[in-house]
């Protein structure tokens, strides 16, 4: 059985990571442990995420926002029975109409299961999703990490995950993906939870300011 994130475990890795990195016990000692924030598993999922690609919070908010005005959770025949025209009033640009109407296609005739990607252990997963034109290798993580809630991701790629570590290790410069890669090493099998507190600390600090 694959282990998830749950308020258990998220305590739990936590606790490990203070022990391991007094940076982090420095950082849940001041602000505390972020909220559980989740998605369900599907296809409503991975549209979400191909929403906020490269575009800013803001704006993929106001996008889900219209797809949830329509029907909540966003299901493969509803995405196919919208077509390209309404999916692009509701804010999607013809290259994620693409994608979304791609994945809808492929759940539809039985070439994507996403629940059997769910067995998957966290690399084979990857490479089944990647597959997928549209879900690159962070799309692909932040979908294992936020629908599956699995305990060991690490989106390197990631610009909140990037500046959260800058700010907790005091680095004046971003740091090169390899490195990153390199000094969440020490973090296994939490690096789930070291990205959910470095989003939770750059959110922090943003709202602070």
């Amino acid at each position: 059985m694959v282990l998830k994130i749950n308020k258990i475990t998220l305590v739990e890795g936590a606790s490990e990571l203070s022990k391991r990195d007094s940076d982090f016990a420095d950082l849940i000692e001041e602000i505390g442990l972020p909220n559980l924030r989740s998605r369900k598993p599907g296809f409503d999922a991975l549209i979400k995420i191909i929403c906020g690609q490269q575009i800013s919070t803001a704006a993929a908010r106001a996008i889900t926002r219209r797809l949830v005005s329509i029907e909540n959770p966003i299901t493969p025949a509803t995405a196919i029975k919208l077509g390209p025209k309404i999916l692009r009033e509701v804010g999607l640009s013809s290259q994620k109409i693409e994608y979304v109407l791609g994945i809808a296609e492929a759940i539809k005739n039985d070439r994507l299961d996403l629940r059997k990607i769910a067995r998957m252990k966290d690399e084979e997963a990857i490479t089944e999703l990647t597959k997928l034109k549209g879900i690159g290798r962070w799309s692909a993580e932040v979908y294992l990490l936020f629908a599956l809630r699995r305990p060991d991701l690490w989106p390197a790629d990631d610009l909140g995950i990037v500046k959260g570590l800058m700010q907790l290790k005091g680095l004046s410069s971003r740091p090169h993906r390899d490195g990153m890669m390199e000094m969440a090493e020490a973090w296994r099998p939490w690096r789930s939870v070291a990205a959910r507190l470095l989003w939770h600390y750059i959110n922090w600090i943003e709202h602070s300011n």
